[in-house]
């Protein structure tokens, strides 16, 4: 079902990883404090303007960091929470994981951009165990984060290998936060979730009809 209240941008081919990371990076305010998941978010790093003066935080214990390390960049001891090589920015700071966890559940972080298995069209989110038989859980800080950071943006694929849509009306997969996703970033489309409405902000490679047609959940057009 598709309600038209705005109009809204699209273009022809859906946004690689590249460009869903650059236009996470355009939306996160100036001056912002950051957490950026495991997986797609932290190519997000990579995109952030010097002008924007984000503090980025990783849950193992840092803030300051830059972009992803590469080539004679890499230090193995300078990782952040997914494992992965990063740079350091001038100005940063190490600390304890538990003063780290006492900064996101203190709501000192003003976004967190997190993977997602599912999320609800009420901003429920699912992002730490599909509960599969034999699936290893990961719920790392991801609770502490959704709750407690002022924003919590999803980046995902939009569809499952299957074609099964991840944005859902209700979560089949255990919650990790209820009610706390405020903007959906996928390959085919933005989504902005306010008081369990829908908005598309954006189509990739799709039309807002057909995307309409293909997701469980009221759809409406709309920045």
């Amino acid at each position: 079902m598709s309600t038209d209240t705005s109009t809204f941008t699209t273009t022809e081919v859906p946004l690689t990883r590249d460009e869903l990371a650059a236009m996470v990076a355009a939306d996160i305010p100036v001056g912002a404090f950051v957490n950026l998941g495991i997986g797609q978010p932290t190519n997000v790093s990579n995109f952030l303007d010097a002008e924007q003066d984000v503090t980025l935080h990783t849950e193992n214990g840092m803030l300051g960091m830059g972009p992803v390390a590469t080539g004679d960049e890499i230090d193995g001891d300078l990782i952040n929470a997914g494992k992965v090589p990063v740079t350091e920015l001038p100005g940063a700071s190490y600390f304890h994981h538990a003063d780290s966890f006492a900064m996101m559940r203190g709501g000192h972080l003003d976004v967190c951009v997190l993977g997602a298995f599912q999320v609800s069209a009420a901003g429920d989110l699912a992002n730490w165990h599909t509960g599969a038989p034999g699936a290893i859980p990961a719920v790392g800080g991801a609770m502490d984060l959704a709750i407690g950071a002022k924003s919590t943006w999803v980046m995902m694929g939009l569809f499952t290998k299957a074609g099964e849509s991840k944005l859902v009306e209700a979560l089949s997969y255990p919650v990790t936060g209820l009610g706390c996703v405020s903007r959906i970033y996928t390959e085919s489309a933005i989504f902005e979730l306010n008081d369990s409405t829908v908005a598309v902000r954006s189509t990739h490679g799709i039309s807002f009809e057909e995307l309409a047609d293909r997701l469980p959940v009221d759809l409406v057009r709309g920045a």
